[in-house]
């Protein structure tokens, strides 16, 4: 059976403010290509097709393209919730979806009820475990423990209590969690990006990867990077980088051919639309480094170095980089003394104080007095610069 592993949509995301629905429409386009072409029998998408559990109506009318693309090929497809999802709203209609071999797996009521495909080598059986909120599931199970690993021990339990009536099938289980080695995290672990939610509980969000001890495939979705935890248990990561810590990330989905008793892996390369790329420097050097040619169609960030902060650097930077997103300052070192005493000095003296310390050098005079302005416009009186504690 070829099945496709794909997670982490995010539909309606944006990237530091620019769009990202239109990349998102070429990777559902590459998508079904991949599909067709490839002749998948499954396609398995872990979670999070969606930024947030009211996603805005463009991201909800892509979704529902691409699910009609996706059922018109002929493929089945099991699809479950993520942490960013409305469960409930992402499986609305499940019953009905069914019926057209789109099988939207969102419920605690469905886990341990399986998909059921067939091919050469005998049955397959589906399990779609949606995220797994630690409160709502103890509750809901009755668990000794709120954790991730508990909630998704207690998952794979009514998972293999099914699998033991099905002699001779073979299992695949998609799952939304951050799961670790067996071990715990080592190196080579996967590691969360800045995009991505933090789930822990206590300061607890790892799951071992032996609780899917037995499984011929485990798709996971949450982590936004590509993993292989062991060659049954992979992360396909999402399919467009999300922030700039993913910029070294490849993107793209698992294409997995499920043998009688073995898988082969194929990493499928998702187009990138756009690259992203990080520059360190002081300004006059990078706006005229002609190394820095090769970047300037990236979508960019860029951390100064300049001692002082260079006047209306975004938009100096902008005029040779003109996708620069995101800009941070390296704060020097400097010695700086505890809080000033703020009792008996004026407003003006306190942020001229304040201009020092953030810019690392004073006011100019100009400025001096636009902040004396500023101060004088805040004050009861008019007339009056306000002392503090006077």
């Amino acid at each position: 059976m070829r099945i496709l592993h794909t997670s982490d949509w995010h539909l309606g995301r944006q990237f530091h403010g620019q769009g990202m629905l239109g990349h998102q429409a070429a990777f559902i386009d590459h998508l079904i290509e991949t599909v067709t072409e490839r002749a998948v029998d499954l396609v398995v998408i872990a979670g999070d097709v969606y930024d947030r559990a009211l996603p805005p109506v463009d991201a909800v009318a892509l979704a529902d393209d691409a699910f009609a693309r996706l059922a018109a090929t002929g493929a089945r497809v099991v699809l479950t919730s993520g942490n960013h999802d409305s469960a409930r709203r992402l499986g609305f209609n499940a019953r009905l979806a069914d019926a057209a071999g789109f099988h939207l797996r969102t419920s605690l009521d469905g886990v341990g009820v399986p998909v059921l495909l067939e091919d050469a080598h005998g049955p397959v059986a589906v399990y779609g475990i949606p995220y797994l909120e630690p409160d709502q599931v103890k509750r809901a199970w009755s668990l000794g423990a709120r954790s991730h690993q508990a909630a998704l021990t207690e998952a794979m339990n009514r998972i293999r209590s099914d699998l033991a009536g099905r002699p001779g099938a073979r299992s695949v289980v998609l799952a939304h969690a951050f799961v670790v080695g067996s071990r715990g995290p080592a190196p080579g672990s996967p590691e969360p990006s800045d995009s991505e939610r933090d789930i822990a509980v206590g300061g607890v969000s790892a799951v071992p990867a032996s609780v899917f001890d037995g499984i011929d495939y485990v798709a996971l979705g949450h982590l936004h990077g590509r993993h292989t935890l062991t060659e049954s248990v992979r992360y396909s990561g999402s399919p467009l980088a999300y922030s700039f810590s993913e910029a070294g990330h490849r993107k793209g989905c698992w294409l997995i051919d499920l043998a009688a008793s073995d898988l082969q892996a194929e990493f499928i390369d998702a187009p990138v639309p756009r690259r992203l790329a990080r520059l360190t420097g002081a300004i006059d050097d990078l706006l005229d480094d002609p190394a820095h040619a090769e970047v300037e169609d990236a979508w960019l960030q860029i951390t100064l170095t300049d001692p002082i902060r260079p006047a209306r650097a975004m938009a100096r930077l902008q005029d040779r980089f003109e996708h620069l997103v995101a800009l941070h300052f390296a704060q020097p070192p400097t010695e700086r003394s505890s809080v000033r005493r703020l009792e008996g000095r004026s407003d003006h003296a306190i942020a001229l104080d304040f201009v020092a310390d953030v810019r690392g050098e004073p006011a100019s005079p100009v400025e001096s007095e636009l902040l004396r302005d500023a101060c004088e416009a805040c004050a009861a009186d008019p007339d009056a610069d306000v002392v503090v504690g006077a």
